[in-house]
């Protein structure tokens, strides 16, 4: 099957102590085992970068150990997908007419990644966030691990 991990899956994924470690690693190991074939978007690299280098101590990163969960979790098993110029024209767009406004717009920007892939299942941990700026015909794949 294929699927779409956002970043705050591949955080709880890598990181034990994370109160959905359990869950989002249960679907990482299903992507690394050649269960199913996992995507991300580009943007969730930086993302998760980002995250694990500025969480709380005991659970904060250095940068080399977090540019290592990402290369060794998540680069080796995972397909990238990037918006094009065009894509963000349209994402902006569309997000205007919809009413979306401040950071859900990062949101949209994982959705519509999600949707180049043709994923069957959209994994998040910001289930309400994603089902408000999904499209309606996109909403049943929208899950929780």
């Amino acid at each position: 099957m294929k699927v779409f991990l956002d970043t705050s899956v591949l955080v709880a994924s890598v990181v034990q102590k994370h109160e959905s470690h359990a869950r989002a690693y249960a679907v990482l190991d299903r992507v690394q085992t050649g269960k199913d074939e996992g995507f991300i978007s580009a943007h969730s690299q930086a993302e998760m970068y980002a995250v694990l280098t500025k969480l709380p101590s005991p659970l904060r990163h250095t940068p080399e150990q977090a540019l290592l969960s990402i290369e060794e979790n998540v680069l080796k098993h995972f397909k990238i997908t990037a918006l094009s110029g065009a894509d963000y024209t349209a994402l902006i767009r569309e997000a205007a007419l919809a009413g979306i406004q401040g950071g859900t717009i990062y949101d949209a920007v994982l959705i519509k990644c999600a949707v180049k892939t043709e994923a069957e299942k959209i994994f998040t941990l910001n289930l309400k966030h994603f089902q408000n700026v999904a499209p309606k015909n996109i909403g049943s794949q929208i899950v929780a691990p």
